[in-house]
């Protein structure tokens, strides 16, 4: 549904039904949005009898932040923090060894800017 929403800016529950969700009952895509809007991952506003939603985050941010909700469990649930860590240099370089320079570069421009005063930091 959220894809429904990123496509369209803005829905209604009919209109959502109308755009291809129509293989799923009026109550259930309703009962969805509303358990999306009380997470707060959308936004409603009153348009008639019915609620426009909209989605409070783009793709990109909410894969961000769900990244970052699963890594903090994943480090939080382990007092040796040296295992997630390398289970993600793992699986990056399953992927592409590229991931791992990507990640070093990452990395020194992290301990660059944590080598700052925090002055300058909070000036730029």
């Amino acid at each position: 549904m959220l894809d429904g929403l990123w496509a369209r800016g803005s829905a209604t529950v009919r209109e959502l039904i109308e755009d291809g969700f129509n293989d799923l009952a009026y109550t259930t895509v309703m009962t969805t949005l509303d358990r999306m809007y009380k997470k707060g991952l959308l936004t409603r506003s009153d348009e008639g009898r019915a609620f426009r939603y909209v989605a409070r985050f783009s793709r990109d941010e909410l894969h961000r932040e769900a990244a970052g909700h699963a890594f903090r469990q994943l480090l939080d649930a382990n007092p040796e923090s040296r295992l997630p860590l390398s289970f993600l240099v793992e699986i990056l370089s399953e992927r592409d060894r590229q991931l791992l320079d990507d990640l070093r570069m990452l990395v020194e421009r992290k301990r660059r800017e944590l080598a700052q005063p925090k002055i300058c930091r909070k000036e730029q």
